[in-house]
């Protein structure tokens, strides 16, 4: 990704306590009630990851008991987004953080069609990023279907 890229990142939203990493490889879609959303600028998979607005944060159980539920609530979100508009055969979440210690958490829709699938995502395979449009197509339809979820009370 260029730096013309994560400078409209920071446009968006206010994302300096997010690992420049995590920035340099996704694309800003929005923010939900404890994490923002960024999408891995990778065509290859339909990968959303998640981080915490919560600095100084390694593992899930760092987090309070109540932010617990909150993020897996959100991933349910980011899993049932992923479910609804790509071919999934298995969802894979994880949160590894041995590169990024930062706690981000990785919900990636596979496909016995993908790539490498099954084999895992990681090292397996060159990062392919979005065409624009694409990743704008998605952000876009992220953001209706969180408005539909928050309209609708889920």
């Amino acid at each position: 990704m260029t730096k013309k890229t994560t400078n409209q990142h920071k446009q968006s939203a206010n994302l300096d306590f997010i690992d420049p990493r995590l920035i340099n490889d996704c694309q800003y879609v929005t923010e939900l009630e404890l994490s923002v959303v960024l999408l891995m600028n990778d065509c290859n998979y339909p990968w959303l990851i998640l981080v915490p607005k919560v600095e100084q944060v390694y593992d899930l159980t760092d987090l309070d008991y109540i932010k617990q539920r909150v993020i897996l609530e959100e991933i349910n979100l980011c899993a049932n987004f992923l479910k609804e508009n790509f071919s999934v055969d298995k969802l894979n979440i994880a949160s590894l953080g041995n590169v990024v210690k930062q706690l981000h958490i990785h919900v990636i829709a596979r496909s016995k069609n993908d790539l490498t699938f099954p084999k895992p995502v990681w090292g397996n395979s060159i990062a392919k990023p979005y065409q624009l449009s694409v990743a704008n197509k998605i952000i876009s339809d992220f953001k209706i279907f969180i408005n539909k979820k928050v309209n609708n009370n889920g």
